[in-house]
């Protein structure tokens, strides 16, 4: 079990621990010098022969020092509230609270301290003050205890409260992957560097590899301490100091709020969709105020978006989406506490529901349903149903595996929920909404052939902008394959179209046609350009160039270079006669290509680039060779 301390200054938190446990903890020259505590102290003690070890984290009081305060708080199994019996309940006693009751501290005793210092009449003033003070929250009715730190008065009562919440602790789930918020790392000598924190998921035993920091950096686990006692493993729940290195690990590149994390789980995040509840003493919330984020170890500061209003009132609770000005981890069901702009007072807290928040339609309704359905469930499987139903786009399921810190081979997909392969790793998709998405991309491309009735179709790029379906290139890319595997679209080289789709020119463009097909009959391998052709039928030459990019499209002419096109009949007769120069010689020289058609050489020379494209030639030097495996050139030979 871990214990931490919460309450106002100078109430005996620090003298309480060492009643308790008969041992100092690690109190600073400075903390003795100034008689207060100013960081997190940690001692290990067992409340009974046998019991095991328990850990202490001891908290400081000071307004000043929430901050370690609040990175002490992570993890923790049971608060142990001070209130001091000659002060009474004071303002960090109610921000203390405040804390524990937002981070979901699941229990809590409180100890009245320096009862000795006061009258019975008192401590039962005191007592109901506590009691006002824990009534309206998670911990009305907790056990308190009155003690004298000095006298030992009550000291095995509370220890006794304590040894019975131990038993009723449960052991916390070790699925998912290792996750520690680090709160201190410090260097020993003969054994390097150590970190320390509270294991929040997971187990991590000797020579594992684990991820540290928004860096990435990978480090091996060399030896570890679980509840200050040597191990071979720890597990979540415990507090672990880990021995670590790593290639140039240096003591100084680590520090309190970096993560320690199985390799898996890092993807560092600047936008978290959260929970916000704002405390009920406070005023209203505006969109887009700057906080303090404490989120594990870290403290960051973020602009909170509010996503269902401009304003959060006093008591209330929201859908937000947190910007942090510096990256951060979070797994779905991380708590953490917001602080105003200059960190003197608590605002609220909230929970994580999404670590990896969309920049876009943050706000759409879809995505509020989403949230909807992640603040009433935990079980990925029980919620994937409603996250797919509002997702046009699919999900990530390696996103999925980091936002519920669950390893995917340890998924039951239910039976609606597709997994697409793309070329850039698997899709989750809703089996129904997958369907749809093909209808519509078919009913897409019969308006395109509508539209275009004098085009083949379009390209998948093309395609892709004229349907406008939400989907990333590799997932539109997999949903055509799959409707090509099917019979549902056909192929012409690039261009895409419904299988009955057949190009026809319009009636004005078939006119246009008959005037100038003579002049490319005529001319054989020497085709006029663009703008003779114009002048000779009396047209404009962007008339004349659209028809014949059309008749290309339809396999019946080649665009050889801007204004030069060439029959489809006329280019197979040159092909033919680069094979049988081929047979001759399989270095084909420019002249010889030259001498066969009867052309100049710069017309010659833009033939044989147009077949380089084509990919039946390549050019050697100044000659060509035959790519045999070129369909033209089968074509050809046949």
């Amino acid at each position: 079990m871990i214990v931490g301390t919460a309450g106002h200054i100078d109430h005996g938190k620090t003298s309480l621990l060492q009643a308790l446990t008969g041992q100092t903890g690690d109190r600073r020259p400075q903390e003795r010098e100034r008689g207060m505590t100013i960081d997190l102290g940690y001692l290990y003690a067992e409340l009974a022969p046998g019991a095991g070890l328990s850990g202490f984290i001891d908290v400081p009081g000071h307004e000043k020092f929430t901050h370690n305060m609040l990175a002490g708080a992570q993890g923790i199994d049971l608060v142990l509230l001070v209130v001091a019996a000659d002060d009474g309940v004071m303002p960090q006693t109610r921000e203390h609270l405040a804390i524990v009751e937002l981070l979901g501290i699941p229990r809590a005793l409180v100890a009245i301290t320096k009862v000795d210092r006061v009258d019975k009449g008192r401590v039962r003033e005191v007592r109901q003050q506590i009691e006002a003070l824990l009534a309206p929250g998670p911990f009305a009715g907790a056990p308190m205890i009155a003690v004298s730190s000095v006298a030992g008065e009550g000291i095995d009562t509370l220890r006794e409260a304590l040894l019975e919440a131990q038993g009723e602790v449960r052991e916390r789930s070790q699925a998912g992957g290792f996750r520690l918020a680090i709160d201190r790392a410090f260097s020993v000598a003969g054994a390097g560097i150590v970190v320390t924190g509270t294991a929040l998921s997971g187990a991590v035993a000797v020579g594992d590899k684990l991820t540290l920091g928004t860096a990435g950096k990978a480090v091996r686990v060399r030896g570890l301490h679980a509840q200050n006692q040597p191990a071979e493993h720890a597990v979540a729940g415990q507090r672990v100091a880990l021995n670590i290195s790593a290639e140039r690990l240096e003591l100084g590149q680590i520090h309190r709020g970096q993560w320690l994390l199985a390799d898996w789980l890092f993807a560092p995040t600047q936008r978290l969709d959260i929970e916000f509840h704002l405390l009920p003493g406070e005023r209203a919330f505006e969109h887009f105020h700057p906080v303090h984020v404490h989120l594990g170890t870290q403290d960051v500061i973020a602009r909170v978006a509010l996503l269902e209003g401009p304003r959060l009132s006093p008591g209330e609770r929201m859908f937000a989406q947190l910007l942090t000005n510096t990256p951060v981890h979070a797994v779905k069901g991380d708590r953490l506490i917001l602080r105003d702009q200059s960190a003197q007072r608590t605002l609220g807290g909230g929970r994580v529901l999404d670590p990896f928040a969309p920049a876009r339609q943050r706000r759409s309704p879809e995505r509020l349903v989403q949230l909807k359905a992640l603040v009433n469930g935990n079980s990925l499987e029980t919620l994937l149903p409603a996250l797919l139903d509002q997702s046009l786009s699919g999900l990530d399921p390696q996103r999925l595996e980091r936002q519920f810190n669950r390893p995917r081979d340890g998924w039951n997909l239910p039976e609606n929920v597709r997994l697409i392969d793309t070329r850039q790793g698997p899709i989750l998709f809703n089996a129904q909404r997958w369907g749809t998405l093909k209808f519509t991309l078919l009913e897409h491309l019969a308006r395109f052939h509508e539209q275009e009735p004098d085009q083949m179709g379009p390209d998948r790029d093309r395609l892709r902008r004229f349907s406008g379906l939400p989907l990333e290139r590799a997932t539109f890319v997999s949903l055509l394959e799959e409707l090509r595997v099917a019979g549902s679209i056909s192929t012409s080289g690039a261009w895409l179209h419904l299988p009955d789709h057949q190009v026809r020119l319009s009636v004005e463009d078939a006119v246009l046609w008959e005037q100038v097909q003579p002049l490319f009959d005529a001319a054989g391998f020497d085709p006029p350009w663009v703008r003779d052709v114009a002048k000779v039928v009396g047209r404009e030459d962007a008339d004349v160039r659209l028809l014949l990019r059309k008749r290309a499209r339809l396999g019946l002419m080649h665009q050889v270079v801007r204004d030069l096109f060439v029959s489809d009949v006329a280019l197979r007769q040159m092909a033919a006669v680069l094979l049988r120069l081929a047979q001759e010689n399989p270095q084909i020289q420019v002249t010889a290509f030259r001498d066969a058609l009867g052309l100049g050489r710069k017309r010659c020379i833009q033939f044989l680039e147009y077949f380089d494209r084509l990919g039946l030639t390549w050019r050697v030097g100044d000659r060509r060779q035959i790519r045999f495996d070129n369909a033209l050139a089968n074509a050809g030979a046949s």
